[in-house]
Order: structure tokens, then sequence, then C-alpha cells
């Protein structure tokens, strides 16, 4: 194998922490997602001259989120790590890693959430109201379908970003490809295994833009 000698020689290792990276953003994902859309929506419905307008759930919100954001990941899997020991009975591993991971997303995922859903034009939602639309309704039939191209751009960008923090959950004890190309290849000079690990992630990275891509082309009108 020449160069890649080393990279080959602990193949099972590279396929077990790739599947353990693949884990952690897949469920991650999924929490980060469903927290993240709610949190982000209603922060859009309740800013000024929004149709549940509340300047206080709205600053709450807005402050909450701009403080989780601005905390460090390396911070964040230390102070959270009571909850994470409450949740998931454990601070080590895979699992104990998609506490942090999720608290560190929603915040990101919310704000794109909002950023996407501030888009919508206007005219269709004072359309919606006019026809009588309950907030339940103009937030399903209007924000959510006028805005799905651009919360699906906002899902790929924090895929990509929940991916490059699967890296620093090495810090637990997680595993996975980022932590092992530290571990088994810059620390200990083999080049050949941090090759292999960007490749991997970099085809991940792909298949998420591709997929984003696609996506966007079939919803966009």
């Amino acid at each position: 194998m020449g160069y890649f000698d080393y990279a080959w020689s602990i193949r099972d290792r590279i396929a077990e922490d790739f599947k353990t990276t693949l884990y952690m953003l897949f469920f991650s994902a999924i929490f980060a997602g469903i927290f993240g859309l709610i949190l982000g929506v209603i922060m859009v419905v309740t800013d000024k001259d929004r149709i549940l307008e509340n300047k206080v759930v709205y600053s709450i919100l807005d402050k909450l989120t701009n403080l989780f954001r601005s905390i460090p990941f390396v911070i964040l899997l230390a102070m959270i790590a009571p909850i994470t020991k409450a949740i998931v009975n454990t601070r080590i591993g895979p699992k104990a890693a998609i506490v942090p991971l999720v608290f560190s997303t929603v915040p990101f995922f919310a704000r794109q959430v909002e950023q996407a859903l501030a888009g919508v034009d206007p005219g269709k939602i004072e359309a919606a109201e006019a026809m009588g639309s309950s907030p339940f309704e103009i937030i399903t039939s209007v924000y959510l379908r006028e805005g799905l191209p651009s919360l699906i751009r906002a899902s790929s960008i924090t895929l990509i970003s929940l991916l490059g923090l699967t890296a620093m959950a090495g810090l637990v004890g997680a595993g996975g490809i980022g932590d092992l190309a530290i571990a088994m290849g810059y620390q200990r000079y083999n080049d050949d295994v941090v090759i292999v690990s960007v490749v991997l992630i970099l085809i991940v990275v792909f298949i998420i833009q591709a997929v984003a891509n696609h996506l966007i082309r079939k919803t966009s009108h």
C-alpha cells in the first residue's frame, strides 16, 4: 500500500470511528433540528410586527440564543457535564457527546431558521391573515412552506457545522473520525491517517451539499 500502509493496517479502527461520527451526527441532527426549528419559529412569530408579537418572549429567547452561541464548544462540554450525566447516565462516550452537541447546535440552527423564515414575503402572510387563517395555519402553510428552500439551505449549513463539532467530541472520549485524525494521525506523525480522515469527512460534506442542492431545486418555485 506504500504511503498508506499504517492507515490500511488500522482500517477496521477507521471504519468503526467513521461509523461513530455518523452516529453522533445523525442523532444530534435530529434532536437539534427539532428543538432548533421550534425555537426559530417562535422567535420569528414573536418578533416585532409579526403574527404573535411578544417583546418579552422574543427578548428572552434572543438573549439566550446569543449567549449559548457565544460559548466555545469545549467549555460547553464541561459546563453541562452534570446535565449530560442526568440525561444519559454517563459523561463519556458517543452517547454523552450528543447532549453538548445538541446544546451547541440548537441556538445556531434556531438563528438560521429565524433568518430563513424572516425572508418570507409579508404580503403572503397578510393575505393568509385576511382569509382568517390561525397563527398555526400561517406558520405551517405560509412560513414553513414558502421558506422551505431557505430552511433546507440552513439545515445543510448546520449539518456541516455539526460535523466539525463532532471532531471535538473526542474530549469526552466519544471517539469519531476527528479524534482518530488527532490521536492516531497528527500526534503520532501518521499523515496518511490524517489524509484518510479528511477525505472521509469531505465525502460526508459533499453528500450533504449534493442532497441539499437537489432538495432546494425541487422545492423552489
